[in-house]
């Protein structure tokens, strides 16, 4: 009787075998069918569709179709974007170093980069490009106009120029340079002893550059920081581990990747000793920090490093890898999720069910920091301090719409030499009446949220053969709401002139000026610097009893 394990053990692992077997021959048959159907239809359309077609097109078309399936994140990027991508991973471009964007239908530089080609040839936030090398810009796309600017070191470009204070078109000639975008654009003190840094990017050396920022204001006397990474979407995970590393002692598991395959799954560690294991740290997240920088604020959170204020990030916790494919081309695929060090992933969507709905609180789970606080995963890393979102009010919101606040600089560069420094300007009284008597001439109006329901409100009151009472008394309303709206400027004088503020800087000290522009009014800075002075409040969030 004792024999019978040792003949059924082997049948029933040869059947299991021989299932499997069948069952990846099932797979494999499935896909050539698969791949000859696609082919054979492909082959057919471009023979007999009524037009004539573009092959390339149509394929990058299904491409993309069939990968959108899967989840936002896996990409085909065809021989023709991969110098795009690259930008995206290095961060560097051979280029002019400008930023270009549309206002008022017109391609208009928004932000030199500071001693980049574009900024020593004289270029201004507020130069309007209407030709690039006799090119006419009119009708162009965003990503045509890109490829003319972009280029080969040293080739020669010449910009047809329209500038808000000369009447006639002139040009500029320039060079194209390797640009490197940085991902620490600014480094500095928000006041005596506390320290800002800003990062907005994982490309190639993010973290050997807040390294040697944090070194250079450690000379200058800091002894507490602020590590901003609102708006950072990301980017090298090995930059993730870099910059997590500056804070976090050698040898300490900083994020772990579970995929299908053996490979994809790995632990990361932190190999080199920490730059400053305990200077006291405040992170600074958002909804739209994603990925790389997710991991860094969650590791800062899971080992109770430092504390996070601001809002809930956006919940990326997904691993890309990229593959060559044929013809130089590149597919961009999701291979794994990541976890951070208490074991939670913050992956916000599962695309496995084909939706796009967030993870619902219920099927949450709670996991633990080093310290014992709860945390949870399953959609993006809490802050410890919640600070809720600034909304702009209307008229705001359409002043920087419509390009007014935008123009409005512009004008007040052209107007004025110089501005004493980014972080002591403010606009002065009779400076903020010459804007509004400025506003007049340039036919500003927009509908408020209760003008549009009012508007909805009128018309089914004709529908419905309401009385003529009811018309005018909604008649009424919007009249009196006219009047109210034309104060709307003096109510919100002091949003108004942060925003005006923050652009005319921009035109002396560039983005620089725009991040020290804001020290002073940014509430989550505020919050930042009020936790870190005091010693108490910031050790009860980390250590609580």
């Amino acid at each position: 009787m004792r024999k019978y394990p040792f003949i059924i053990i082997p049948i029933i692992l040869f059947s299991f075998l021989a299932f499997k077997t069948v069952e990846q021959d099932d797979r494999y048959f499935q896909i050539v069918k698969s791949l000859d159907v696609f082919t054979t239809l492909f082959k057919e359309v471009n023979a007999y569709y009524v037009e004539e077609i573009n092959p390339t097109e149509l394929m990058k078309i299904g491409i993309d179709a069939m990968l959108s399936s899967l989840d936002p994140y896996t990409d085909y990027i065809p021989e023709d974007d991969i110098e795009d991508y690259r930008t995206m991973t290095t961060g560097e471009y051979g280029g002019i170093g400008a930023v270009i964007e549309k206002k008022g239908g017109i391609n208009t530089v928004v932000m030199p980069y500071k001693n980049a080609p574009a900024a020593r040839s004289g270029l201004l936030i507020g130069d309007q490009i209407l030709k690039i090398n006799n090119i006419a810009l009119s009708g162009k796309k965003a990503y045509e106009i890109s490829n003319l600017l972009k280029s080969q070191i040293n080739a020669q470009i010449t910009l047809e120029i329209k500038r808000m204070n000369r009447p006639e078109v002139f040009e500029i000639s320039l060079a194209t340079e390797k640009i490197v975008i940085k991902n620490v654009p600014y480094a500095g003190l928000v006041k005596a002893g506390v320290g800002y840094i800003k990062l907005t990017d994982f490309t190639t050396n993010a973290g050997k550059e807040v390294g040697e920022a944090l070194k250079e204001l450690t000379q200058q006397g800091v002894s507490k920081l602020i590590l901003d990474l609102r708006g950072n979407p990301g980017g090298l995970l090995d930059e993730a581990i870099n910059v997590s590393n500056i804070f976090i002692p050698k040898g300490a598991e900083i994020v772990s990747t579970k995929g299908k395959l053996e490979e994809w799954t790995k632990v990361y560690n932190t190999k080199n000793q920490s730059i400053d294991a305990k200077i006291p740290l405040v992170v600074l997240i958002d909804e739209r920090s994603a990925s790389a920088a997710e991991i860094v604020a969650g590791v800062v959170q899971d080992y109770d490093r430092g504390v996070l204020v601001g809002r809930k990030t956006y919940g990326k916790g997904l691993v890309q890898q990229t593959r060559p494919l044929a013809y130089n081309a590149q597919l961009k695929v999701t291979t794994a999720k990541y976890y951070i060090p208490s074991g939670r992933c913050i992956q916000a969507i599962d695309y496995s069910t084909k939706g796009t709905t967030k993870i619902a609180d219920s099927l949450k789970s709670t996991f633990r920091t080093s310290s014992g606080r709860a945390v949870l995963d399953g959609g993006g890393v809490d802050p410890d301090i919640l600070i809720d979102p600034s909304k702009f009010a209307v008229v705001s919101y359409r002043l920087m719409q419509k390009d007014l606040i935008f123009n409005y600089a512009t004008k007040y560069y052209f107007d004025h030499d110089t501005l004493a420094s980014a972080r002591d300007f403010e606009l002065s009284e009779p400076e903020f009446k010459q804007f509004l008597a400025w506003l007049e001439n340039q036919s500003f109006d927009y509908q408020t949220p209760l003008e549009i329901k009012l508007e909805q409100a009128l018309d089914l009151a004709k529908a419905g053969a309401r009385s003529e009472q009811v018309h005018q008394s909604i008649i009424e309303v919007s009249a009196l709401l006219q009047s109210e709206k034309k104060k709307d400027l003096i109510h919100h004088e002091r949003e108004i002139k942060q925003l005006l503020e923050q652009d005319i800087v921009s035109r002396y000290f560039f983005q620089e000026g725009i991040i020290e522009a804001s020290f002073d009014v940014d509430l989550d800075i505020l919050k930042a610097v009020e936790i870190l002075e005091d010693t108490k409040s910031y050790d009860g969030i980390l250590k609580p009893n």
